[in-house]
């Protein structure tokens, strides 16, 4: 199974759809597509990259994770949950935009995604889960946004190569470990 072509008919992809398909190399998702299910894609390590269509509003817990070789995910204006772990241990994923339709990053939702050098978070965004970036050991610097007001447990724990912070003036709590083992921090702005 090298290529999948989910046709306009498939309004959702539910629960391990595609769960454990190594071979699986490109996808090409509908736009009539709303949701992406829990495990939808776990353990895809042939996708090395997955644009979400405007017509998906919601990605569930774990859909993407350990995808190892996915190193490209393009979302749009339109998603608004980011679920757990949807993109957690995608080791190769260098750079990540938030939109600003996402209102939160939920738990460990990039956790062990060790190639990530850049993350630009939406004005949407009110609230980082914990362990949500915990042990993105490539990140150098962040700028949390005006918008977030939460900061959650671990959130950026073990992000040794992150050497700058800057938090936005409507935050109001930082979780325990937020910035914990952050060996290379040098510089936070609050």
């Amino acid at each position: 199974m090298g290529n999948v072509i989910i046709p306009e008919s498939v309004t959702s992809i539910g629960g391990y759809a595609f769960s454990g398909c190594s071979a699986l190399s490109q996808i090409n998702l509908s736009e009539s597509l709303t949701s992406i299910g829990v495990y939808a894609f776990q353990n895809c390590t042939g996708l090395t990259e997955i644009k979400i269509p405007n017509s998906v509003t919601t990605i569930y817990d774990d859909a993407f994770y350990k995808c190892t070789n996915l190193s490209n995910v393009v979302m749009t204006n339109n998603l608004v949950k980011l679920y757990s772990g949807a993109f957690a241990e995608c080791s190769s994923l260098t750079s990540i935009f938030i939109p600003n339709s996402v209102t939160s990053i939920g738990e460990n939702i990039f956790s062990g995604c060790t190639g990530l050098k850049k993350l630009t978070i939406g004005d949407g965004v009110t609230s980082i889960g914990y362990d949500a970036f915990c042990g993105c050991k490539s990140l150098t610097s962040i700028t949390i946004p005006d918008s977030v007001t939460s900061i959650g447990n671990s959130a950026f724990r073990y992000c040794t190569s992150l050497t700058s912070v800057t938090i936005g003036n409507g935050v109001t709590s930082i979780g325990n470990s937020a910035f914990e083992d952050c060996t290379s921090l040098t510089s936070v702005t609050i």
